[in-house]
């Protein structure tokens, strides 16, 4: 009778278990079928017309029922059908395979893309490679191991937002954090196990954001750090902060329907909160109500971190009748903006605290007012699981020679000799090539063989005005192939930046030039030359604005967008001036607002797509008034303010350069768009608390606005918050002599470390004081960085930190008497993350510290020792 009913409930599981599938192969089939319908032209679904296998055709099927119009019109079929079939072969090939239900696999195993890459064959390629290492272990340790594999190519560098394909990372040798988890992923999925990107859209406690791994491991799914090999998964340097953030999401491929909390649904994804992972959270409702207290509907809610001193989005939603939005998150302060038409309401709301919020639609767009506001991060609560000392010593052999192997590679690298000789060779100067040379890194095979041929065709000095328009990471990742289209198809004496550049945006570098100057006929190309206004014209009439069908942070390519006919705004921009520097026109869009211009008979003309209407752009002048506090002469945009615009939704943020001084942007009157704005300031506090300051103004056509820059001064009396033995010994690295702190820095104060080697963290917090040596160096004081062990600071030594203060002081922690004595003073656990900041003075006093993951902590530093030196 038992086993009757076993029998009876498993043929219930399995019947249950084909009906899903086939009600999920026809919510497939029917999302296809939308796809096709959308792009009826460039015969973009060719590959179905093969002779193919059912498991082939349908996994195709999901492919292209839920790609991006980019990733369809950009890539063959052939290419995304070569992938299929290694994932259909390697999930046979595995004992794993077996064991991963169907939703799992194509959700988080066959998909191509991760983040906002280039599409490449990294997944055969790395699939050969890694098997042979697999080879007879678990599904567990082939998480670990692949992860180990990975860190012998890649490690840690910061670079900009474009995320570099997976071959093309590898090829570099670094990525920032974006591409290393993009890297693991691509690399787990390459041997068949599900694994999927989380992401912090922002911290905040501290600056920055970050991603890393998750990987599905025999029914549940664990967490690891990219490119940043532990001995047991679930742990990374991050555990701390990540139990302060208030939102971890992942997007997945398709419609998915799995367990966690959905965020939104997409034509390509489903973004999920997966928050409940790390950290503890609540639920909050937002209602959206009008000046009689009613629910609002259609109104947008847009609930924002303060990061970078703006109010960044993290979560969108538009409300239902009953004029609610709802989030869950971690238990934190945000800020939240409502907005309908021309009215808007903002206000603070406090995760854990509250549970429903009202927020009345009581401004209107162009209302001028200010307000402070303190915002308060979530705590600290990190679970971090055990590691045996065996554990951790096997896992920093196999790191350090991981290192070994990946700087044996980055040694092969062209030196200055090599470069030397290069210049030599073909007539440039050695001086004018090097930097570009040495930012090639990987790619330099292609630079080299760029500038040869350039200098045997008489384009030498052309050349160098090309890569002079590239970042580092195009340097690193473009082809020959795309340089020669730009450069020998460009007329020589036209201008560098606005027509020879390839760059237009953040997309991917493609060899467009040639491919226009083919496709577009004489007479448009006369027609758009004479006016490039119909040019403009022409995209208005001939292009289908489809933003719905296009991953946010991806483009098509400009060669796609012509076969397709179908774009999103940004990328429709960068077609436009794709075709117009094909045509030798002048134009670009604008890297602060966004804006698209084009020159004519000597005017800048900016463009409107919207309105149809194109002349030069009305703006009014700009000049904020600052009022200097203690420590902060000179305000920085993206640390200390931020100025971002009304677009009739949100408000979108100026892309001024990355911390450019307030004297240089706003103390005179500067140039700004007419329209409505927020400027929003902050002070970071030493808890990753925010003292801020809002105001909302306007810039009209042809005025000049005067505004205050409010920075609230940060009025926390520096408190002793501990004790340490000054007179503490550890090892001068420089002369291998035993010392004391006291002997080294001297009578006063000292900043003191205990650095972690090789860690994402340290790495971090060196680079902000290496901005701040020459004020570090002005102060006096000395810097005493620790290393746990003579081997760490010999790794160091491999890839030091460039930059650093003339007063920095090595040392190496014996027996790690001073790590645990700061634990023992701070009331510490054991495994705090490095790095372990202090500043002490030589009467035994604390009165500053940080650990872990904190962005700006040079600038913070120098603010406490300034206070300090005041009052001496």
């Amino acid at each position: 009778m038992k086993r009757s009913l076993m029998m009876i409930a498993g043929l219930f599981l399995s019947v249950c278990s084909i009906t899903a599938q086939n009600l999920s192969m026809d919510r497939v089939n029917a999302d296809f079928q939308k796809k096709k319908e959308a792009l009826p032209t460039g015969d973009l679904f060719s590959v179905f017309r093969q002779q193919l296998t059912q498991e082939e055709r349908d996994a195709l099927t999901f492919f292209y029922a839920y790609m991006s119009v980019g990733d369809i019109t950009d890539y063959s079929g052939d290419f995304y059908l070569e992938n299929v079939r290694s994932s259909l072969s390697t999930r046979k090939e595995t004992t794993w395979g077996k064991t991963i239900p169907d939703d799992i696999f194509s959700h988080f195993v066959l998909p191509v893309r991760i983040n906002n890459e280039n599409l490449d064959r990294a997944r055969m390629i790395f699939h050969d490679e890694l098997m042979p290492r697999l080879k007879g272990l678990s599904m567990h340790d082939a998480v670990l191991e692949v992860n180990h594999w990975c860190h012998e190519k890649v490690n840690y560098q910061p670079a900009d937002a474009r995320t570099s394909a997976p071959l093309a990372t590898v090829k570099t040798a670094y990525g920032r954090c974006g591409e290393e988890s993009t890297f693991l992923v691509a690399a787990l999925r390459s041997v068949g196990i599900p694994a999927r990107q989380v992401y912090t859209p922002r911290w905040a406690h501290t600056d920055d954001n970050h991603a890393w791994v998750e990987a599905w491991v025999d029914g549940e799914w664990h967490f690891l750090g990219a490119c940043e090999p532990e001995p047991v998964l679930d742990l990374g340097w991050f555990n701390a902060p990540a139990s302060r953030g208030m939102l971890m999401h992942t997007k997945v491929f398709g419609y998915y329907q799995g367990p966690e909390d959905v965020m939104r649904r997409t034509a390509n994804y489903t973004e999920i909160n997966i928050i409940g992972n790390y950290a503890k959270f609540a639920p909050l409702t937002v209602t959206v109500v009008d000046n009689r207290q009613k629910p609002v509907e259609g109104a947008c809610v847009q609930f924002k971190v303060y990061n970078y001193a703006e109010f960044f989005t993290v979560h969108t939603r538009t409300t239902e009748k009953d004029g609610k939005a709802s989030l869950s998150a971690g238990l934190g302060d945000m800020m939240v903006l409502v907005t309908k038409g021309d009215q808007f309401g903002i206000k603070k709301v406090t995760f854990g605290k509250e549970r429903e919020v009202a927020i009345e639609l009581s401004h209107r767009i162009g209302e001028e007012f200010s307000f402070p506001i303190d915002l308060v991060p979530p705590p600290v609560k990190p679970n971090i699981p055990e590691v045996t000392p065996e554990q951790r010593a096997k896992n920093d052999i196999r790191f350090n020679r991981e290192d070994s192997i990946r700087n044996a590679y980055v040694a092969s690298f062209p030196n200055a000799s090599a470069i030397e000789q290069f210049a030599s060779e073909t007539g440039y100067k050695a001086a004018d090539v090097n930097k570009y040379i040495v930012a090639s890194r990987g790619n330099y095979g292609d630079i080299m063989a760029f500038l040869r041929e350039a200098a045997k065709k008489n384009y030498a000095t052309r050349a160098l005005q090309l890569l002079a328009t590239l970042s580092d990471k195009d340097l690193r990742d473009t082809p020959k192939s795309i340089l020669d289209d730009h450069l020998y198809n460009t007329d020589l004496a036209l201008d560098a930046d606005k027509v020879l550049a390839p760059r237009i945006a953040g997309e991917m570098l493609t060899p467009y030039r040639s491919f226009f100057q083919k496709e577009i006929s004489k007479k448009d190309a006369k027609m758009f030359r004479a006016n490039p206004n119909n040019l403009a014209e022409w995209c208005r009439k001939n292009i289908t604005l489809r933003d719905e069908l296009c991953c946010v942070g991806t483009f098509i390519s400009p060669e796609g967008v012509w076969r397709s006919r179908i774009a999103d705004r940004v990328s429709r921009d960068i077609f436009f001036v794709a075709v117009a520097r094909s045509l030798g026109i002048p134009a670009w869009i604008d890297g602060v607002t966004g804006n698209v211009f084009y020159r004519n008979n000597g005017s800048d003309i900016q463009l409107d797509f919207e309105s149809g209407v194109s002349g030069v752009s009305e703006t009014g002048k700009l000049q904020l008034a600052y009022s200097p506090i203690p420590q902060l002469n000179d305000p920085e945009y993206l640390r200390h303010f931020t100025l971002s615009k009304f677009d009739g939704v949100g408000f979108t943020l100026l892309n001024y350069p990355d911390f450019a001084k307030w004297s240089a942007l706003f103390k005179e009157p500067s140039s700004l768009d007419e329209g409505y704005y927020i400027m929003v300031s902050g002070s970071r506090l030493a808890d990753g608390g925010v003292l801020g300051q809002v105001s909302f103004f306007n810039v009209r056509k042809d005025e000049l606005t005067n505004e205050k820059l409010l920075v609230r001064d940060n009025t926390e009396a520096v408190k002793v918050i501990g004790n340490f033995d000054s007179e503490s010994k550890f090892i001068d690295a420089a002369t291998g002599q035993e010392t004391t702190v006291l002997k080294t820095s001297g009578r006063g104060l000292f900043v003191l470390a205990i650095l972690g080697v090789g860690q994402e963290p340290t790495d971090h917090t060196l680079k902000d004081i290496a901005v701040k040596a020459k004020e570090f160096d002005a102060c006096g004081r000395k810097m005493i960085l620790l290393f746990p062990t003579r081997a760490a600071y010999e790794k160091y030594q491999t890839a030091p930190a460039l930059g650093l203060p003339e007063h920095v002081v090595f040392g190496i922690d014996q027996d790690s008497s001073i790590q645990k004595k700061l634990l023992e003073a701070l009331e510490l656990e054991a495994n705090t993350q490095l790095p372990i900041f202090i500043i002490g003075d030589t009467f035994n006093r604390i009165v500053f510290t940080s650990h872990g993951y904190t962005i700006g902590l040079g600038e913070r530093l120098l603010k406490i020792i300034d206070s300090l030196d005041e009052t001496e």
